[in-house]
């Protein structure tokens, strides 16, 4: 199959999965696989690659193959084809999450070539950002295409509600810390100086000695007992935009839905030089992730909690070949 001006379909497909590649996922774990027939494409989670205390329920797992999933309709549209997209096709496979069919279309889009620059070049930030402002029509615009894939992105303007937010991630993460189950998540992906693994958290990936911000929000120590971690970001730092992703439902196709939502965010975000720092550690604590649906999301689901803004530092990334994860 092929279509006016534009590579073959095999080509198509191939790009489309190199692109999946690069999404992000929690602890960089690419809880993903792929199949092909023919023209199409099926996604599946990788249970083995879930976090076994920190996601008993697949979650975290379903969002970041959703934003696979996005990485894959953006590519397919920039090759010059329509994805036709089933989530959860079927209910007798769980693990498999979507199929992605390709169909002609009309033209190339090209702004989806644009926002497929930035597969690679997105990378998730760990550390303060640099005292430079996120433009208000940038926010306003991801919230409009976080919309268009069924959730809502909100920025927290109030100074209490942001420090309610860091409060209750130092709460989860002293607790995780202190807990055994929690901390070989963490350290399960955690990759020592020198690792040649192709997964997991790189050690530059995170700065050595971590900077307190005001208010703080605090990584994991995947550090852990270790002396890991890049130099700290030179000159002063700050906290960046703290914002929220929610969904009015809370089942996996609402996570899948999230996920896709996520990575448009982040993709058209690093077109302008804005980075995201993810802060999971309160949602992943149900009386925790519960009180702030109740109190801060307006009873909507609380999917991520993110900090935005622009680091001027550029990290490692890791990826497993595309071979690995073909099913």
């Amino acid at each position: 199959m092929t279509t006016g001006g534009t590579q073959d379909a095999e080509h198509a497909i191939k790009a489309s999965l190199e692109a999946a590649r690069w999404a992000p996922s929690v602890h960089n774990t690419q809880p993903w696989s792929f199949a092909v027939s023919g023209d199409e494409i099926s996604l599946r989670a990788d249970p083995d690659r879930k976090l076994r205390a920190s996601d008993t329920a697949g979650r975290e797992l379903l969002i970041s193959c959703g934003a696979a999933l996005f990485n894959i309709r953006t590519a397919l549209r920039g090759e010059g084809y329509e994805p036709v997209v089933r989530v959860l096709p079927d209910p007798d496979r769980p693990s498999l999450l979507a199929t992605v069919r390709l169909a002609p279309a009309p033209a190339v889009d090209d702004q989806a070539r644009e926002l497929a620059r930035e597969f690679e070049r997105r990378r998730t930030h760990r550390a303060g950002f640099a005292n430079l402002p996120v433009p208000a029509a940038l926010i306003a615009s991801l919230a409009r295409h976080a919309a268009e894939e069924g959730a809502e992105l909100t920025v927290i303007a109030s100074s209490e509600a942001v420090r309610v937010l860091a409060a209750l991630t130092q709460a989860a993460q002293v607790v995780q810390s202190q807990d055994r189950r929690f901390s070989l998540d963490v350290i399960r992906w955690a990759r020592p100086p020198g690792s040649t693994r192709a997964d997991g958290v790189p050690a530059g990936a995170y700065p050595r000695q971590e900077v307190a911000g005001d208010p703080d929000f605090p990584q994991r120590e995947y550090a852990w007992r270790h002396d890991w971690g890049g130099p700290a970001q030179g000159g002063p730092t700050t906290t960046g935009l703290v914002a929220l992703l929610t969904t009015g439902g809370d089942e996996r196709a609402e996570w899948i839905a999230a996920g896709q939502a996520l990575q448009s965010v982040l993709l058209r975000a690093a077109a302008h030089g804005v980075s995201a720092a993810f802060h999971t550690q309160a949602l992943e604590m149900f009386h925790l992730r519960e009180f702030l649906r109740q109190e801060l999301c307006s009873g909507r689901y609380p999917q991520m909690i993110m900090r935005l803004g622009v680091a001027l530092d550029d990290k490692e990334a890791v990826r497993r070949p595309l071979g690995d994860m073909l099913a």
